[in-house]
């Protein structure tokens, strides 16, 4: 992923951010710092916390209401860092206005508001992008780079752990405030994205607080591939941690390690090997394992702000450059995934509370 286009020759585009909360100060930061930029308005119904941000970014227009910020302002743009349950009507707006709009994960709150608003920006000739941040970390772009070479060959599984000791979202469970970093991660450097056969997740709710607070989610994508997302509110260590095994090589991808971020590991069962020596001892019980034990290396990784380039990169959209890496579709895809998980946890609900009505009805039956 590259900016082709010659930045110098275009005039700044005009952006605003709606919400000043938790991410919003860091989109406005971005496009406050960027020369492809100019952020014109800071929007949010909490006037303070608005006027204190754009205090910050070179003290832009603090606007309290997004019916204001679309009559009032000569933007380009929209960037959206507010609830989830929020996205889909301030999009929809905006792009009805013919703003380009960028939008913090998820997408939307489900896939029927996701799909409007795809289907709404390609009528408009918007574009509509995800901020997907992770997607623009060295480390991933890196990881993509990898697998689009086949340097690990045919890919078999995917191993991902994020888990710390984290807050509970008032507006969200365990999966979807987390694992939409991976399943972002996933669609961006998969090649052919993140389709999936089969989705199934387990959840766990301690804290007794209505929501999962512990998540696996098992996927099994159209490649064949497994892939496997464990999310944790509780856990008091802190990992992010992705294993990607290959029938060549094994790449795992440690985000806390800043040393050596990605390591590629020559070493593994050797599956030609394997093959031979399961076919001479079809007689036998079982067949020895073969291993391959070669070299381990780390891949250099440039430095950059992760969301400066995806800035840069919905500039370059909006100039007709090339498609966002995280369109809305690819966003969408991700949504899928979490209301498939949804639809798994419920599923599962269903079952034990039919399970412990039939004991229920059992043991009154003694």
């Amino acid at each position: 992923m590259s900016i082709a286009a010659d930045i110098s020759v275009y005039p700044a585009l005009r952006v605003a951010v709606v919400g000043a909360g938790y991410w919003g100060p860091n989109l406005a930061r971005n496009f406050a710092m960027s020369t492809e930029w100019e952020l014109v308005a800071i929007c949010d119904l909490d006037l303070e916390r608005a006027q204190n941000l754009a205090r910050k970014t070179g003290n832009p227009a603090v606007v309290g209401s997004l019916d204001e910020l679309l009559a009032d302002y000569d933007i380009d743009a929209v960037a959206i860092a507010t609830p989830a349950h929020t996205h889909h009507k301030i999009a929809m707006q905006a792009i009805t206005a013919g703003k380009h709009v960028v939008v913090e994960k998820p997408l939307a709150d489900n896939s029927a508001h996701g799909t409007q608003m795809v289907q709404s920006a390609a009528n408009a000739g918007t574009i509509l992008m995800a901020d997907h941040t992770y997607c623009y970390t060295p480390a991933v772009l890196k990881i993509r780079e990898l697998l689009a070479a086949g340097e690990l060959g045919e890919l078999l599984y995917i191993d991902s752990t994020r888990i710390n000791l984290g807050l509970v979202q008032p507006d969200v469970d365990v999966f979807w405030d987390l694992a939409p970093h991976d399943l972002s991660i996933l669609d961006f450097v998969i090649p052919g994205g993140l389709n999936t056969r089969t989705v199934t997740a387990l959840g766990s709710d301690p804290l007794h607080a209505g929501k999962s607070c512990v998540g696996y989610l098992s996927m099994e994508l159209e490649s064949g591939i497994l892939a496997h997302i464990n999310v944790n509110w509780l856990s008091p260590t802190k990992i992010r941690q992705m294993v990607i095994g290959g029938s060549k090589k094994t790449l795992v991808w440690d985000d806390l390690n800043p040393q050596q971020r990605l390591t590629v590991f020559d070493r593994g069962v050797d599956l030609d090997r394997q093959k031979m020596i399961r076919s001479d001892a079809e007689d036998r019980k079982g067949a020895t394992i073969s291993y391959r034990l070669g070299d381990t290396w780390s891949p250099a990784l440039s430095e950059f702000e992760p969301l400066g380039l995806m800035i840069s990169e919905f500039a370059a959209s909006i100039r007709g450059s090339h498609r966002p890496p995280t369109d809305g579709l690819s966003a969408l895809r991700v949504l899928k995934v979490l209301e498939a998980a949804n639809d798994s946890l419920a599923q599962r609900s269903h079952g034990e509370q039919t399970n412990n009505s039939q004991t229920l009805v059992m043991e009154n039956q003694r």
